[in-house]
């Protein structure tokens, strides 16, 4: 059971891409997205454990999307946020590493938060101890653990701890 549903993962991870990529309806490029698709995952994903812990579920999918909202959300603050201090240099700054808490159990949704804090700019994820993250930050506004958790990592879990744990 757990192999179909790692196949049945990749292959509609795979098959979104296609057609992302190719930007068409057209019935060739549907036939070849699917087929390529499938194959792909029969022959690559059957040992594959990326995806053992997605759970697959409407309520799941609902929150990747929310998630993926939340993200370019907070990339898109951070954006700005960095680009007011390179434009304005008499905006303070006071840069370091602070440690966040994480509920999250699953490897994965522990990967997709740091990378998540990483592709965000302003912040960093330097190490990952058991449930502690550690971030450099490009403006720390607190050195207290559960401050700097909530500022940084509670958007993104609030929706990971839905889709993986």
């Amino acid at each position: 059971m757990m192999k179909i549903k790692r196949i049945l993962v990749s292959f509609l991870i795979l098959i979104t891409i296609w057609f992302l990529y190719n930007n068409t309806l057209d019935i060739t490029a549907f036939v070849i997205g699917i087929v390529l698709s499938l194959l792909t995952s029969i022959i690559f994903c059957q040992s594959c454990n990326v995806f053992n812990e997605f759970k697959f579920t409407p309520l799941a999918f609902l929150y990747s999307v929310k998630f993926v909202f939340i993200f370019l959300i907070e990339l898109i603050k951070s954006n700005l946020d960095v680009a007011i201090r390179v434009l304005t240099p008499s905006l303070p700054i006071n840069p370091g590493i602070v440690e966040v808490k994480t509920k999250l159990t699953s490897k994965m949704a522990r990967m997709l938060l740091a990378n998540s804090i990483t592709l965000t700019p302003g912040t960093l994820t330097v190490e990952i101890i058991d449930d502690s993250l550690f971030i450099h930050w490009i403006d720390v506004k607190d050195d207290e653990v559960e401050v700097a958790t909530k500022e940084i990592v509670s958007k993104f879990e609030n929706c990971l701890i839905k889709i993986y744990d």
